[in-house]
């Protein structure tokens, strides 16, 4: 008759199985999986979490920046009005140069919804297009707000803020604002265009035309395409409807939007 099993038999059994060995590959394998999963956090910190934080800050600055000029306008008339007119003649057009990341205008689309306020800067590198109060480059040597010619701007799509996010969402007739010092400029979107990283003479005065004489003042936003990538570029065209001087008179569809910024 077989001894029957005790504890301390059964426990000498359990130390007496096998071990699993643990190989060197396993190891690699799980760390492996370990560095993917905090890359995939890092990915997710950096197109979700970072660029909600990034949106808010280029956002809040955008709006500084509106309300100092519309302050400094309403310092300049005193208690008068904002000047009635409905034929204010040709845009007044700043020929300030400005340095490298300076800003000089901000850009607002409601297409893109609210928040999408941003600071227009000069250039389109990283210190600009990456940066927590800007978002919005300037090409330098292209026309500037309300000129004859091409006013071309990049921002990002995903990430850093996104200031060109809902870039293909425009439809033909949205506004595309944009306030200066001087007053505000309407343009009025137009068409899409999609092309390769190295097509630039879509920022010539007459885009992919760079010898003809521009006679319409255009704008063109620029940003990558399609959502993640840098494989080509979207081209948001506009032309200018309309200007408005004074940088505290906004145009009647959007002042009630523009009174609230800052707050």
């Amino acid at each position: 008759m077989p001894e029957p099993l005790t504890e301390s038999r059964r426990a000498r059994r359990r130390s007496e199985r096998p071990r699993r060995r643990v190989s060197v590959v396993g190891v690699f394998g799980e760390l492996l999986l370990t560095a993917g999963a905090l890359i995939l956090l890092f990915l997710g910190w950096q197109l979700w979490w970072n660029d909600a934080i990034m949106a808010g800050q280029q956002s809040s600055a955008a709006s500084d920046l509106s309300n100092e000029w519309m302050e400094s306008d309403r310092a300049e008339r005193g208690d008068a009005p904002p000047p009635a007119t409905p034929d204010p003649g040709e845009p007044v057009v700043d020929t300030t140069t400005y340095g490298n990341a300076e800003s000089f205008a901000v850009m607002y689309v409601p297409r893109f919804g609210e928040g999408s306020q941003r600071n227009i800067a000069e250039g389109t590198g990283l210190d600009v297009l990456n940066s927590f109060t800007l978002g919005v480059g300037h090409y330098p040597g292209t026309a500037m707000p309300g000129s004859v010619g091409n006013f071309a701007i990049a921002a990002h799509r995903s990430a850093y803020g996104g200031g060109m996010h809902e870039i293909d969402q425009l439809q033909l007739g949205d506004a595309i604002y944009v306030q200066t010092k001087d007053g505000w400029y309407t343009y009025r979107f137009r068409d899409f265009e999609y092309v390769t990283p190295e097509t630039v003479d879509v920022l010539a005065p007459v885009p992919h035309h760079p010898d003809l004489q521009p006679t319409d003042r255009i704008i063109t936003l620029t940003s990558c395409n399609p959502l993640w990538s840098t494989a080509e570029r979207i081209i948001a065209y506009g032309v200018l409807e309309s200007w408005q001087p004074g940088a505290a008179n906004p145009p009647a569809e959007i002042a009630e939007t523009v009174a609230t910024w800052g707050q």
